[in-house]
């Protein structure tokens, strides 16, 4: 997941820096924004931006959690949901806005029955969430002991989801206002979609440069989650200083990176449909079936005033267990059609 998003981030990167010396600018109609990204989304099309984008992750990561992580999403996160809410009130004022609104927020029941929605938006969860197992055992050994592990969760599920509405309601009235399609989806709403309509608005140049600091900042923040696994996991298996972990997870990251450009999507897919509710599914498992019930809701409860209540328990080991392999199985599936 981290080296197929580490190609995404490359091309997050070579837009922002587009954005301030205006060549993302530089086409003049959404048929050369489409084929400006064509050739940049191939084998070999962002090796240069790709680099500098893990150049950027591995010095975070090589500061370490406090000096590095910590420090970067304090600054980071804020700015982006500062720019987002600003950019998503500039969008309200344009004209044709309002046909976005209604197709985030009026039900269509027809698109409930396609198996497909639903995947992708749970694979999309478990992305955003980090529900894939390893991320948030690394991140959870981190805390406190006197952390409120169930709170903590709770404001990072409904800061993601407060993320990615301010996404949407910058994204989809935004296309609305030009009357494109508004069911398009993947890569192009950001990188094809976006520009055309943000060159077309009066000063577009710094709107451009807004949007693309503020997904930079989000797509950093993602990544060095990602890679903090694997690092952390050289450093307690092979006893390396945090630097020298950091360094072979980069060059594997970007060496592998490189060679997946032109099928990151498909990639990016398998993972989130397939890797991540399994990597979810054996972290429930061993987490609920291999612990007693008693050593499971101390560990939850822990700097907690009141425990958790007795729906928890059958919650997380029938419920969460069986959606997330039944979610597996299903995206085994239709991967394979």
């Amino acid at each position: 997941m981290a080296i197929g998003y580490s190609v995404v981030v490359g091309w997050i990167v070579a837009y922002t820096f587009g954005a301030f010396s205006g060549s993302t600018m530089a086409n003049d109609d959404i048929s050369q924004f489409a084929a400006a990204f064509g050739s940049m989304a191939t084998l070999g099309g962002n090796n240069f931006w790709q680099i500098i984008g893990m150049i950027i992750i591995g010095l975070i990561l090589a500061l370490g959690i406090g000096n590095g992580i910590e420090k970067a999403n304090k600054v980071m996160i804020p700015l982006f949901y500062v720019m987002f809410i600003g950019l998503a009130i500039y969008v309200s004022t344009l004209p044709g806005a309002s046909a976005g609104y209604q197709y985030i927020f009026v039900l269509d029941p027809q698109g409930l029955l396609d198996p497909m929605v639903w995947v992708f938006a749970l694979g999309q969860a478990f992305f955003s969430l980090s529900i894939a197992g390893s991320g948030t055992l690394i991140y959870g050994s981190y805390l406190d002991k006197r952390e409120n592990i169930p709170f903590s969760a709770k404001m990072v599920a409904i800061f993601s989801a407060i993320a990615a509405m301010l996404a949407a309601l910058v994204i989809i009235p935004a296309i609305a206002t030009t009357g494109e399609q508004l069911s398009s989806g993947g890569p192009g709403l950001l990188f094809i979609y976006l520009p055309n309509i943000i060159k077309g608005m009066p000063g577009g140049q710094l709107i451009l440069i807004i949007f693309f600091v503020a997904v930079l900042f989000a797509g950093l923040t993602s990544l060095i989650n990602l890679f903090e696994t694997p690092v952390a996991t050289l450093q307690e298996l092979l006893h390396l200083k945090r630097s020298a972990a950091v360094a072979i997870i980069m060059v594997i990251g970007v060496a592998i990176g490189l060679c997946i450009q032109g099928i990151v999507a498909g990639w990016m897919d398998f993972c989130s449909i397939v890797a991540c509710p399994i990597g979810a599914a054996l972290a429930g498992i061993m987490f609920f079936w291999f612990h007693s019930k008693k050593d499971c809701l101390k560990e939850v409860n822990r700097g907690r005033t009141h425990p958790l209540g007795a729906w928890f328990y059958p919650l997380g080991k029938y419920v969460f267990c069986g959606v997330t392999i039944l979610i597996f199985i299903v995206g085994c599936i239709i991967g394979g059609m």
